[in-house]
């Protein structure tokens, strides 16, 4: 072996790391510079990442929301209750209207019955314009019990007829002729017609005929202090409108 190459076996290792330390050197500007160009502000944000951060925002806010109205939800007063009754108005052609509300057609003991200022040929002219608004209002005094007996337990009413001011109406108990007079009718649901003399309300048989209209209402319950009666109409007598609140204003 020359000494040329004994130089170079020997020598050649000590160089070998310092040109891998130049090669390393020489490739870490690069990576200083991939590192640098990452960081550039006009480089576009991944989107599905974006759309995640967005997507997890709106999950929060939309949580949020929903306990809101959960809440607002919660406040609502409850609604009003319905049932079917059977309301029957009747009332000889020269006396006053009563109006009787049933709760099963075949009992003779009526629910409500009232009789109201208005004479029969006036609330015949006023069913002619297709609208009744019957309005039965009263006033509670701090004298008297009203505030605490039941609604149907009012003695005497303020009636309103499509806004004017008529008298008052009075509850009434139901007479031996009134019962006579409900099970004359137990079959009918729903009809109008008239009832002879002998045959009546109580009122002096003088007054003519008897002349009734009788159909199922919905009741509405708005509370303790509300409640209104609204005739439903038959399929071949759409055009009528008819309506009896009970207002109690305290």
């Amino acid at each position: 072996m020359t000494k040329i190459d004994a130089l170079r076996r020997f020598l050649l290792p000590c160089f070998c790391p310092l040109a891998a330390t130049s090669a390393a050197g020489e490739t870490t500007p690069s990576t200083k510079k991939r590192l640098s160009t990452s960081l550039r502000d006009d480089i576009e944000e991944d989107p599905r990442k974006t759309r995640e951060k967005w997507d997890g925002e709106d999950g929060s806010t939309s949580s949020d929301d929903s306990i809101a109205t959960t809440h607002s939800a919660a406040a609502v007063a409850p609604r009003p209750s319905k049932t079917m009754v059977i309301g029957t108005i009747f009332g000889r052609r020269r006396g006053h209207v009563w109006f009787c509300v049933q709760h099963d057609r075949v009992s003779t003991r009526p629910a409500l019955l009232v009789e109201l200022p208005i004479p029969t040929h006036l609330l015949v002219k006023e069913m002619r314009c297709g609208l009744v608004r019957i309005a039965l209002e009263c006033m509670d005094q701090p004298e008297s019990n009203l505030g605490s007996c039941p609604l149907h337990s009012i003695p005497v009413w303020t009636m309103f007829c499509n806004g004017r001011k008529l008298g008052f109406a009075v509850r009434r108990k139901a007479t031996e002729a009134t019962r006579i007079m409900l099970k004359t009718m137990k079959s009918i649901t729903v009809g109008a017609g008239v009832i002879p003399d002998g045959l009546g309300s109580g009122s002096s048989e003088g007054d003519g005929e008897l002349m009734y209209m009788r159909a199922n209402y919905e009741c509405v319950v708005g509370g303790p202090d509300s409640e209104s009666f609204h005739l439903i109409n038959p399929d071949e007598c759409s055009g009528q409108e008819l309506s009896v609140f009970l207002l109690r204003s305290r």
